[in-house]
This record gives C-alpha cells, sequence and structure tokens, in this order.
C-alpha cells in the first residue's frame, strides 16, 4: 500500500529546500528526497535485520550515487555507456556525509546500515553533496534506525569579504574559502574546506556564520520526523541478549576491571613505540585470558566480548593523564610535535621526490612532470574538461605492520589524496608560466598518526626538488582533543593512533605561513563547541610554523633547473588561423613531425603550442618546423627554398613548408636564359627571393639578389628579351589555402 506523499519546505540561503515524503522506495527502512534548486537527491536507508557475526566495528555503508541523466549526459566512453564505479568525486562526497553522521551511531550496533544516495537531478548551480547530506540525516532520522540525530548541513563561502551561504560553482570559483559544516546549531561534527591562504580567525568566523543556518534546516528535518518519523528500534531489541545472559556477562566484565589495576594500565601506557605499545596490550590481554580460563563458568564467548574492556580501560586511562595530570601517554607537552625530518633528491631518476618524517610516521612523495596532454579528462556528472594537478595517496599494509591484498586504492586513500590536493593547490604555478601537467604520488612507509599531513608537507618538498615554482611550502598538522561528560578540554598537537580514541578529535589543518589551505575535521562524539574549534585552530598555527622550520632547511625554495630526466617543454604563439597547418589534412603534417622528431605537441585553440620533448635537438627541430608551417612569407625576404616543378615559363620554389612560389625564366639570372632547365632542376635547393605577393596571394620569386651561383646557368645565345612579370596562368602556386582538421 503506498503512503501518503507529504512535502515540507523552509527558506535556507535564499532558496527553498522542500523535502518530499511518500512517492519513492516505499520498501526501504526509510526514505526521502530534498530539492534545493533544481538539484534533487533521493536518499535511503535500510539495517539489516540479524548483525554480523564476527566483527568489532559498526558496519555502516554510506554510497553516493551519480546518475549522469541527472545532468543530461551520456557517458563519454564510446564502448561503455553505463555507469560505472564511483568516480572520485563520488566517493568523496559519500566519504563526507558518512564522516559527518558516523559520530551519532551507538558502536555497539552489529547491524548492517546502508545509506544510499541517489543524484536523481542536477541544476550545475546547486552541489548535490550537501543536498545529499541532508536527505541523509533526514532519512536516518525518520526511519526507525537508532540514531542520535538530526544534525544538518551547509556549504559557506567568502566572496568580496562577505559571507555566502550555499554558493553556486561560479560564486565558489571567486571565493577565497570553501568550507562545508556539519553539526547542529550548538555543535560542529564535521568540517571540510579548501581556502586560498585564509587565517585562522576567517574559518572560525565562517564556521559561526554557519550555525544559524544549520539550525534551521534542523528544524525542517524536526518537522518531517515529528509528521512521518517511524519509532525508533531499541537497542536491547536489536543485540537481543537476554537478561540471565546480560547479567552473566556483566560479571565477567567486572572480573575484567577489577584485574585493570592502575599498575597495569600505566605500564602498558610507559611505551617507547606503537609495536612496543601494541605488545604491551596483547600481554595483558593473554594475562587476564588465562585468569578467566582458569574460571570454568566462563565461556570462551564471554572471555572474547570481556577483553575488550581492554582498550576501553586504557583509552579512558590516557584521556585522564591529559586531563587530570597534563600528561600525554608518550610523555609530550599539549603542544609538542614528535620529532621531524626532512629530506629530498632521494631517488636518482625522479623528477623530484621528498621524505617527510614525524614520530613514527614517515611518507615518500615522489614528482612526475609531463606534458599537456597528460592531463586528466574529467566525465562526471559535476565536471567535464582538463585536470593538470593530481595527488595520489596510497596506504599499504605494512605501513602498519600488517599484511593485506593490494587491490588499489580504497575510499580512504582517495580521500587523503584529495585533501593533500586541495592543501597545495592554491601554491601551484599557472599553467602559463609552468604548462606541465603535475603528478604527486605520496607513498605512506610508515603509519602512527596523520599520514595525510605528513603526505603534505612531503608533496611540498618533492614539489620543491623537481623545481616546481610552488609560490610557498605548505604543511599540514592534525590536532586531537581529550575530553569528558563535565566539559573539560584539552587540544592535543600532532595526534597520534593512540590518542585517537572514543570521545577524540582528528582536526587536519594544512597551510603556508601566511594562512590555512585545507581543513578536514571529523569526530568520535557528538560535537565539538565554538571555543573548542577556536582554540585548536591558534593551536594549530603554532605547530604549522614549527613545521615549515624544518622543511626550509631541507629544501629553502624550488630548484632553480628542472631534474635532467623531466621532459622540456617550450611554447609558442601562433595564428590561431595557421593550426590547419600543423594539423594537416585528418593530422597527417602534426603525425609526421612527431614521429620524426620524437616529440608531443599540444595545441589549444588559442594558437598557444606546446612542445615537449626529453631531447634538446627533437625540440629545435619540431619548433623550426613549426615555425616554417606557420611563418608568413614576406616581400623582399630570402628563403632557402626547393624546386618542385619545372615549367616552360619558370621553376616553382617551395619556399616555406607548403608555400611556393614562382621564379620566372626571366627572373632566373641577370641575363637571358632560355630555358628553366638552363638555370635549375627539380630536387635544388636554392636562394630565392620574394619579389612581390599579389592581390591573388601569388608569390612572385627571383633569383636576381640573392647569392644564387649564376655561374652554372646556361646562357641563352638569343638577344635579350624585356624583362616584366610573367602574366600567364598560375592558379596552382598561390599561397595556398589549406583545410585540414583542427585538433
Amino acid at each position: 500500500m503506498s503512503k501518503k506523499i507529504q512535502d515540507f519546505s523552509a527558506q535556507i540561503g535564499g532558496k527553498e529546500m522542500k523535502i518530499e515524503t511518500g512517492r519513492y522506495a516505499g520498501r526501504a527502512h526509510g526514505s526521502c528526497t530534498v530539492q534545493y534548486g533544481d538539484t534533487v537527491v533521493l536518499a535511503t536507508a535500510c539495517m539489516s535485520k540479524a548483525p554480523r557475526e564476527g566483527i568489532d566495528f559498526f558496519p555502516l555503508m554510506v554510497d553516493f550515487d551519480e546518475k549522469l541523466y541527472a545532468a543530461g549526459k551520456i557517458k563519454g566512453s564510446r564502448f561503455i555507456k553505463r555507469e560505472g564505479r564511483p568516480s572520485d568525486e563520488a566517493v568523496l562526497s559519500g566519504r563526507m556525509i558518512d564522516r559527518a553522521i558516523r559520530p551519532l551511531f551507538d558502536d555497539s550496533i552489529k547491524n548492517d546500515v546502508q545509506v544510499v544516495l541517489t543524484v536523481l537531478s542536477f541544476d550545475g548551480e546547486n552541489d548535490p553533496d550537501m543536498v545529499g547530506l541532508v536527505a541523509a540525516s533526514c532519512v536516518l532520522s525518520m526511519s526507525n534506525i537508532p540514531w542520535k540525530g538530526p544534525i544538518a548541513g551547509v556549504r559557506v563561502g567568502m566572496v568580496d569579504d562577505e559571507w555566502v551561504l550555499n554558493p553556486s560553482y561560479e560564486a565558489r570559483e571567486k571565493s577565497d574559502l570553501d568550507l562545508v559544516v556539519a553539526g547542529t546549531f550548538e555543535k560542529v561534527i564535521m568540517l571540510e574546506a579548501s581556502a586560498n591562504e585564509v587565517n585562522e580567525e576567517a574559518v572560525e568566523k565562517g564556521v559561526d556564520f554557519s550555525r544559524k543556518h544549520i539550525g534551521s534546516v534542523v528544524q525542517l528535518i524536526e518537522e518531517v520526523v515529528k509528521k512521518v518519523g517511524q519509532e525508533k528500534i531499541k537497542l536491547e531489541d536489536i543485540q537481543k541478549v537476554d537478561e540471565e545472559t546480560q547479567a552473566k556477562q556483566e560479571q565477567v566484565n567486572q572480573k575484567v576491571k577489577e584485574f585493570l589495576s592502575e599498575d597495569k594500565l600505566d605500564k602498558v601506557l610507559e611505551f617507547k613505540s606503537k609495536d612496543q605499545f601494541k605488545q604491551g596490550v596483547e600481554d595483558l590481554k593473554e594475562e587476564i585470558d588465562s585468569t578467566l580460563k582458569e574460571d570454568n563458568e566462563v565461556s570462551k564467548d564471554e572471555r572474547k566480548k570481556a577483553l575488550k574492556l581492554v582498550a576501553q580501560a586504557i583509552e579512558e586511562k590516557a584521556n585522564d593523564l591529559v586531563l587530570k595530570k597534563n600528561k600525554r601517554i608518550d610523555n609530550r607537552k599539549m603542544d609538542e610535535i614528535r620529532a621531524l625530518s626532512a629530506d629530498v633528491g632521494l631517488l636518482p631518476r625522479t623528477h623530484g621526490t621528498g621524505l617527510f618524517s614525524r614520530g613514527e610516521t614517515q611518507v615518500l612523495s615522489v614528482v612526475t612532470l609531463g606534458s599537456p596532454s597528460d592531463e586528466q579528462i574529467l566525465d562526471t556528472l559535476e565536471e567535464s574538461g582538463k585536470k593538470r594537478y593530481m595527488h595520489h595517496y596510497n596506504f599499504p599494509s605494512f605501513s602498519v605492520g600488517e599484511t593485506g591484498p593490494n587491490r588499489g586504492p580504497g575510499r580512504r586513500d582517495i580521500g587523503h589524496g584529495s585533501l593533500a590536493e586541495k592543501a597545495l593547490m592554491p601554491v601551484l604555478p599557472t599553467k602559463e608560466d609552468f604548462p606541465y601537467t603535475i603528478r604527486v604520488v605520496s607513498e605512506v612507509l610508515s603509519s602512527n598518526g596523520s599520514s595525510s599531513q605528513a603526505s603534505v608537507c612531503g608533496s611540498s618538498l618533492a614539489l620543491m626538488d623537481a623545481g616546481v615554482p610552488i609560490q610557498k611550502p605548505v604543511a599540514g598538522i592534525a590536532m586531537g582533543i581529550a575530553q569528558n561528560e563535565a566539559g573539560d578540554y584539552k587540544i592535543l598537537t600532532d595526534l597520534q593512533d593512540l590518542e585517537d580514541s572514543n570521545g577524540g578529535m582528528d582536526f587536519k589543518i594544512a597551510g603556508t605561513r601566511d594562512g590555512i589551505t585545507a581543513v578536514q575535521m571529523d569526530t568520535k562524539s557528538d560535537g565539538l563547541t565554538m571555543d573548542m574549534v577556536s582554540d585548536t585552530l591558534k593551536q594549530a598555527l603554532k605547530a604549522r610554523l614549527e613545521i615549515l622550520d624544518v622543511m626550509q632547511k631541507g629544501i629553502p625554495e624550488p630548484r632553480k633547473e628542472l631534474s635532467q630526466y623531466a621532459p622540456r617543454i617550450h611554447t609558442m604563439q601562433i595564428n590561431p588561423d595557421k593550426i590547419r597547418d600543423v594539423i594537416g589534412p585528418g593530422g597527417k603534417v602534426i603525425n609526421e613531425i612527431i614521429d620524426t622528431t620524437g616529440v608531443a605537441i599540444d595545441i589549444e585553440d588559442s594558437g598557444l603550442i606546446f612542445i615537449t620533448s626529453p631531447s634538446a635537438e627533437g625540440a629545435d627541430k619540431a619548433i623550426e618546423w613549426v615555425e616554417n608551417l606557420t611563418k608568413e612569407v614576406e616581400a623582399g625576404e630570402i628563403y632557402q627554398g626547393k624546386v618542385t616543378r619545372l615549367m616552360d615559363f619558370g621553376a616553382f620554389v617551395e619556399v616555406l613548408p607548403g608555400q611556393e612560389g614562382l621564379v620566372h625564366v626571366s627572373e632566373m639570372a641577370p641575363f637571358r636564359v632560355g630555358s628553366p632547365s638552363d638555370a635549375v632542376s627539380v630536387g635544388d635547393e636554392v636562394p630565392a627571393k620574394v619579389k612581390e605577393i599579389d592581390d591573388q596571394g601569388r608569390i612572385n620569386l627571383t633569383f636576381i639578389g640573392t647569392d644564387f651561383d649564376f655561374s652554372k646557368v646556361k646562357k641563352s645565345e638569343q638577344s635579350s628579351a624585356p624583362r616584366g612579370n610573367f602574366n600567364g596562368p598560375r592558379n596552382k602556386f598561390r599561397k595556398p589555402n589549406r583545410g585540414g582538421d583542427r585538433r
């Protein structure tokens, strides 16, 4: 039986936001559409009936499904027209929404929960990721799935020092800050930002500006829940544990808590490395397990569940050390960074390398420079065009001392690569100043917290080592927090894995000495207050400046010269009307140049030509070739040409590629010549001077006035004939109007 269709709406940022329920996906546990402008996203949520056995995490899946029909597009591939695996942009949107909603689920849930966000309509103005975030919050709030929402998300821009809510794509291009905020009026749960070196105060004000509008969206969702919301399933009904079993488990848990004395926990926390800490935790678990085994009334399953309390107790102990004793588990101060090192130029044949280490986190970044034709072609719902800077991030299992299959980048790898890309984009040179395509790959070789920000630092080093003229180096730092239910908190600089626990945060901030270029924050709590956000931004600035000091000792500025192994790009500007001459019919001419010289040639519609070559010789030859193809023949100029044809009245000479002129027999010598064959033969290389170009574009040449060797010319025995221009048919030797495909 179909449900009643109901509409709800509110004005958000001067536009109507409309939520509709009851029309689509009636079998899902919750469904709705959210429309903003003409962008429409369908959200569905489902939870499995039974928990997944043998897992120790909450299995949430957020899928952001871009349908190209939403934008009236058909996939560009000639052979595959169906949407395939999600684009990186879709993965990033799904991951952002996941980070916003995940903290409000109870970790004890082991049932699969899936939120699917399908973009049904896209207007090219309103980003579907923000609409999708609101839709995800709404569908979870109105469903029977246990969730502590609602929340909302908005995008904030800063155009001409004015705050703009949910700016269009065009406005975002002009904005110095592109900030996404998710949470409630009181607390911030998730942040994502790219910025053009804005200061900490601007980011803080942007977050504060978002709160009122987030509150308005939350009120709209609460209105939906009030009218059509389902009763939430209780956690005890999901877990389905009877009272007797629960009581027995509590008894076992109590034994473990009694065993975990202060001394035992302190001993585990007295570590000098991550591996030592992990070993200490395993030893403690084995000791507890052996003790519980001696109790014949404790089952294997009860022991397994009770051992999970060890990690929880250690996290609580570490949190208390910070709050009560102002002491971190590795004895660092609250604002102290682990040992830093920065090295460059480590690999002999790559175009640029940077190795950055912070404590046990180590990242190797490698730069490769390519021609403009190496740019990535984008064909997604939101974007069509090319991308000249790419940052790819790899996190292999060995970096954390584990084993696992290498199956390509996961969502986390794509997300961290995108964050580093955002951080470095504002300092990259323009294409006009540096026409190379730039690819940076960051290999995480060892990880103990904040490898994404280490990749920002390593990539800055590698770019400077490669000779890429970046405006300034960029550094990144991850910040954490220790807090309790009373509201006490302390901000932690340089977060490491062991401090990223329940109730904490991972607040990544990257930038130059002059401002922030990227932000990403997610929490494992119900969110941060504005005071927490403000204190974190201020403390992170101090850390960023310290890291930049170390990086600039490794390499103070970009190298003046590119690596000898990097290709060289030469630019030429030609008349756009001459592009067809360079390409030739069906690409014949340009392919001949490429095959002969070994270069790569890219031509823009403006007539800008990029010639990329690994050798100077090939580049010089290609440049000369293109110059000759596009050079305009000028009267009075002398050219070295080739005789192509002989006629009764003269000889045709190709003075420039594809451009022929006629040397009339009367212009072949300062004396009478009986026949053109008495002066030249087909294939001869001869100097020829342009006598004139007539009003029909025909080129008249002469050998007179050049260094032509007249001693080899056979004189005619007849009397001299009057000299003058030949007035016969010349339709075959005018300046050609060549066709050919433009590239």
